[in-house]
């Protein structure tokens, strides 16, 4: 009997070790192998800790802890598993939040370690004591304090359970110090379920069907796609329905790289600065069939006009996203790959050519009014546009660009070509100047293999830019590319269109870029005129190590298609 037992009951592997020991235990059991962060006293255990680890778990030590979550959310982006970070207490902690909130938007998983004051001067405004856990509830998918080194194990396998699960976001778990001091009985096992939390809503069979009658019965259907099919691990099962339905497929910016940009069914982007023909089409279509995204406002525009005509179906993991800004007249709640893969069988082929038709002669009108222009320029000043023309030239669209935030970002976006899925990583919801240089570490850092290309304004650049300390250090072969016009460029913009050219406190007095990276030991050059470009790109692909890039590109040049804020989404503006 004791002998059955024994064997239907396996048996705990437990040892003697301390809680900073623990944590570092936890790591290697979820399977992690870098670790980016910041050290300091209150998080000083654990740091000591892993210093036993260095064959097992690597440290990128990034100059600034908001870099760390940053590098980390870029590393996640390209890979299928949360990154980790550390940080210590005080400022340690705070500087982690607006990376925890970039995370919480846009749906990657993370797990942020913070240090923390002893557990008995909790309260007492100890020396960099923060109450991190109350100022991180509203960026985070969950959070807790351990104070006591017996939660640690327990603690830890939630935090990553959650983070990647359903809906994928960030944790953070803070250690007071004298948890990370205590001895320990230490055993582990990850956890795979949570009572009361379920990351995957059961699929109703019935919404199911009832879409796919709405997409058979269509005359003039649109999909608008976003980052879930990517998360869900559904390109196969997207490009699949695309095809045999014969369905226009657009994409938010987060979408972006799902499918193949050359795509034939690829409409293009939607929303403020989307393409000219799918951010019509919204207004057309009679079936619009949004699969993994949230009708941000910058797609939708003004709701009260926002495909009143359509029949709306909503493929989504999130039940709170459900009518939250558009009402679904069929809701499919689930995985996008198994919910797309359960709609498959019964999705009639088609093709819908002549609904197809009207997007090409739209895109037409869109090339002459923007897109010869921003290619292929007569004028005299470098549009940033050309530049990545040229950086796909060299490419194929076999990279990973990772874009900061704003013009460059919609131009990135725009005409940056992809062949590959997770080859898009940016700043989403909430639009985090100084985002990419450190993303674009973490990227590296995550697929070395990949090229990996920063585009970024000279604005956000200066956000970071500390964070060229961390690429000299560890030596990762970022390509960084920074189009300078001298202007905080999309505020500039806004200002021209709205504010009758009031260029109030937009117009920067930069450094010399070049000298700043040859001063972390980057290879660096200028380019300015229109006959160096191709070449010095590239030299930038070519080189064998981190290089830095700065193209300067037209002073007052504007990213069109544009839809004003707030407007109709088919009232577009050309120019």
């Amino acid at each position: 009997m004791n002998a059955q037992i024994s064997k239907e009951i396996p048996v705990k592997t437990t040892i003697k070790t301390t809680g900073a020991d623990a944590v570092i235990q936890c790591l290697l059991k979820e399977g992690v192998d870098t670790i980016f962060g910041y050290p300091g006293g209150a998080i000083m255990p654990i740091y000591d800790a892993l210093y036993g680890y260095q064959n097992q778990l690597e440290h990128i030590l990034t100059r600034h802890e908001q870099g760390a979550t940053h590098a980390a959310q870029g590393y996640a982006r390209v890979n299928d598993k949360p990154a980790v970070v550390f940080a210590t207490s005080g400022p340690g902690a705070t500087n982690l939040v607006t990376g925890l909130a970039d995370a919480m938007i846009d749906s990657t998983p993370m797990v942020c370690v913070t240090g923390q004051v002893g557990s008995h001067f909790l309260g007492s405004d100890a020396f960099q004591e923060t109450d991190i856990v109350s100022i991180s509830t509203p960026v985070t998918k969950w959070n807790y304090q351990i104070t006591k080194a017996e939660e640690i194990a327990e603690v830890f396998a939630k935090a990553f359970y959650i983070a990647h699960s359903g809906r994928p976001g960030p944790v953070l778990i803070d250690i007071t110090k004298d948890a990370q001091f205590a001895q320990i009985d230490f055993s582990y096992e990850k956890c795979k379920r949570i009572r009361s939390y379920k990351p995957v809503p059961t699929t109703d069979p019935q919404s199911i069907q009832d879409a796919a009658d709405l997409i058979n019965h269509a005359k003039k259907p649109m999909i608008v796609f976003g980052q879930g099919v990517i998360l869900g691990k559904a390109e196969v099962e997207l490009k699949e329905l695309i095809e045999k339905a014969g369905i226009p497929a657009a994409w938010t910016i987060l979408g972006l790289s799902a499918l193949p940009t050359e795509h034939p069914l690829n409409v293009g982007m939607v929303g403020m600065h989307g393409n000219y023909a799918p951010n019509i089409q919204t207004n057309q279509c009679d079936v619009l069939i949004a699969i993994g995204m949230r009708f941000d406002d910058r797609v939708t525009g003004d709701l009260k006009t926002y495909a009143k005509q359509a029949k709306v179906i909503h493929f989504e993991i999130d039940p709170a996203e459900i009518d939250k800004n558009v009402k679904a007249d069929v809701a499919v709640l689930g995985n996008s790959k198994d919910t797309l893969a359960e709609i498959l069988p019964l999705i009639e082929e088609n093709h819908h050519k002549k609904w197809h038709d009207e997007f090409v002669e739209l895109d037409k009108k869109e090339y002459e009014a923007v897109i010869k222009n921003d290619l292929f320029p007569t004028k005299e000043g470098l549009t940033m546009g050309e530049v990545l023309k040229e950086i796909n030239n060299v490419t194929g669209g076999d990279h990973i660009i990772v874009s900061d935030v704003g013009q460059h970002q919609m131009i990135a976006c725009r005409y940056a070509k992809f062949t590959k899925t997770q080859s898009n990583i940016t700043s989403g919801g909430l639009g985090t100047m100084g985002f990419a240089l450190p993303a674009a570490i973490g990227a590296k850092k995550g697929v070395p293999e990949r090229e990996v290309i920063a585009i970024i304004g000279d604005g956000g650049y200066q956000m970071t830019i500390q964070e060229l300390g961390t690429i000299f250090q560890t030596k990762l072969a970022v390509k960084i590319v920074v189009l300078n016009n001298d202007f905080l460029g999309m505020v500039r913009q806004w200002q021209q269109l709205f504010f009758d050219k009031r260029y109030a406190s937009t117009e920067m007095v930069n450094p010399d870029f070049v000298a700043i990276a040859k001063g972390y030991f980057i290879e660096a050059e200028r380019v300015s005129e229109r006959g160096n470009l191709a070449k010095a790109v590239k030299k930038m692909i070519d080189h064998d190590g981190p290089y830095f890039l700065e193209v300067k590109v037209e002073k007052e040049g504007n990213v069109f298609p544009m839809i004003e804020s707030g407007a109709c989404v088919s009232k577009v503006r050309l120019k």
